[in-house]
């Protein structure tokens, strides 16, 4: 009889609620920690160990980092083909990454516990990364100046780390002439370009325009020039220093200093410096472009790309939404036409994503943005403009998919404004425009930033329809620079999610991808959260300034 008053009660609904929720938050907290730690535990500074392994008859020497250690049982381990020695019940296996690519071929390597004779941390091992080929494990033999031996051994460790550091300031003044400033000339002299087409189709290329054209052309090609031959002082004296490594086999390779990121000792090592280059590494890795097909280097232009996208959506998709909202519940009269608009944009919420993107490609992309370049760029043709994915129609293409969310949560906070509001404000003398301005819409506004926040947490995730309409693996500009008209709407960009895709599943070296996955998609959570929390701040803060809701 207690047992069924207690369930009359509706305590057990709570607790089994109260269960489903703790187990829900358990499960999110351990998924962010296991991507926290496979992630974030790829840039520490690990030991490069040598290994004496025999297998078979044949003796060798691995060097390398421990990635990963595996345990098989002794049944599994003899049906793949393994031979246990001393009837072990288990085949203990290491994946180590041995780099030198260039040299074997791979960057990994399993060896197998019981076939390692020994294994040593020798502080002089280094670990050199490189911008091609991975990184290269090994012993420094000598460093070179334009060919010429000025350090070996012990002695050119110093030499080397500062050899390295003018090595790397002269790689960003390279960079920076490169993107910056050439980029620049090469933006202007692209827009002479398209002007003197569009003179031409005009019928208006005078000879008065041609002398004008070659004038400033003159005066581009001539600072060209000036930025070419500084280009060519710096590649001298970056290509001046190289260092020799020595790897297991005995084989020596001599590594420019131009094509080199980091030479470090991890060996040697203490707990605070490998805490320091763990920073920045890290760093590197959200402020950095890609490398060696994105296995490497870093991910801005992702996060650049990811935020840009979203913040642009959101511009689009929040007037949309409201005016929608507001034209459902206010002005609309409540009959069948209403409730069957309603209808469709519910069920609009439930449309595959990939839907939204093949109609964003063929409306947005092919029809609207052909129809504009036929309009406005006629002199880029035929290269198109807006006829092709670009940020715009991604950030459009996305604010559709959102738009069901807005519309209903904006409606469900004018739907909880009370009618004696609106009427209160009509009977001072308001018009029915400056209620809802002034009075309706703001209060509702907690509602409308909600639905804002449930738009950003699924745009910011989307990567099915941006594979259509805009997102490329590898953007070499980004959408926002110096050149006018500074925002560039038509260009492609790169996103978070598509890196994920990309990264994991087509990448040519899946274990040296592993751990970006993992980093890169905890980056994601982290601009997620970062977004959403930014909105949620400011819905509070209206919430605070429009308590009077709160009480109806």
């Amino acid at each position: 009889m207690m047992i069924k008053e207690w369930f009359k009660s509706g305590s057990p609904w709570v607790w089994l609620n109260a269960a489903a929720v703790s187990t829900s938050i358990i499960l999110v907290v351990g998924l962010l920690l296991l991507v926290a730690v496979r992630g974030l535990g790829h840039f520490w500074p690990a030991d490069v160990i040598e290994y004496n392994y025999i297998e078979g008859d044949k003796k060798s020497v691995v060097v390398g980092e421990l990635v990963d250690t595996s345990v098989m049982s002794a049944k599994m381990a003899k049906e793949s083909g393994y031979k246990l020695k001393d009837n072990a019940d288990t085949l203990v296996q290491h994946l180590i990454k041995t780099g030198n690519r260039d040299i074997s071929g791979m960057d990994f390597r399993w060896i197998q516990q019981q076939n390692i004779q020994s294994e040593s941390h020798p502080d002089e091992m280094v670990a050199i990364e490189r911008r091609e080929w991975g990184n290269f494990y090994g012993r420094l033999v000598s460093v070179k100046e334009n060919g010429k031996v000025i350090a070996t051994g012990e002695a050119a460790w110093p030499v080397v780390q500062q050899r390295i550091e003018q090595a790397l300031e002269i790689f960003e003044e390279i960079e920076y002439l490169q993107k910056k400033e050439i980029g620049a000339i090469n933006h202007q002299l692209e827009r002479l370009r398209l002007k003197q087409k569009s003179l031409e189709l005009k019928g208006e290329w005078s000879t008065e325009a041609q002398e004008s054209q070659s004038l400033k052309k003159a005066e581009l090609d001539k600072e060209y020039k000036g930025y070419e031959e500084q280009l060519d002082v710096l590649y001298k004296q970056i290509r001046r220093d190289s260092l020799v490594a020595k790897e297991s086999t005995g084989t020596e390779l001599e590594i420019p200093l131009e094509s080199v990121v980091h030479v470090i000792r991890p060996n040697s090592m203490n707990v605070f410096t490998k805490i320091l280059q763990y920073f920045v590494k890290f760093g590197e890795f959200v402020s950095e472009d890609p490398r060696e097909a994105n296995t490497e280097g870093g991910i801005f232009p992702a996060i650049f790309g990811t935020v840009m996208m979203v913040m642009l959506m959101a511009v689009i998709v929040t007037p949309f939404g409201v005016i929608a909202a507001v034209y459902l519940r206010e002005y609309a009269k409540q009959g069948f036409t209403t409730r069957l608009i309603r209808i469709a944009v519910n069920n609009l919420a439930g449309v595959p994503s990939i839907v939204y993107g093949v109609f964003g490609l063929g409306f947005f992309v092919y029809i609207l943005g052909g129809n504009i370049d036929e309009l406005f760029f006629p002199e880029s043709a035929p290269a198109p403009v807006f006829g092709t994915p670009g940020l715009l129609w991604a950030s459009l293409t996305l604010a559709l998919l959102t738009l069901p969310v807005v519309i209903v949560s904006t409606e469900e906070g004018l739907s909880r404004v009370p009618k004696s509001i609106r009427e209160g404000s009509l009977a001072l003398g308001a018009t029915k425009v400056e209620t809802l301005w002034r009075t309706v819409l703001p209060m509702a506004s907690p509602a409308m930033m909600t639905g804002l926040i449930l738009a950003v947490a699924r745009a910011a995730g989307e990567v099915a329809p941006l594979m259509l309409v805009g997102v490329v693996k590898l953007a070499p500009t980004l959408p926002l620079d110096g050149n006018f008209p500074f925002l560039h709407l038509d260009r492609k960009f790169m996103h978070l999610g598509f890196h994920i895709y990309d990264v994991g599943f087509q990448s040519p070296n899946v274990e040296a991808a592993r751990p970006l996955v993992y980093a890169t998609s905890l980056l994601l959570v982290m601009v997620i959260i970062g977004l959403n929390m930014f909105a949620i701040s400011i819905r509070n803060n209206l919430r605070e300034k429009f308590r009077a809701l709160e009480g109806m």
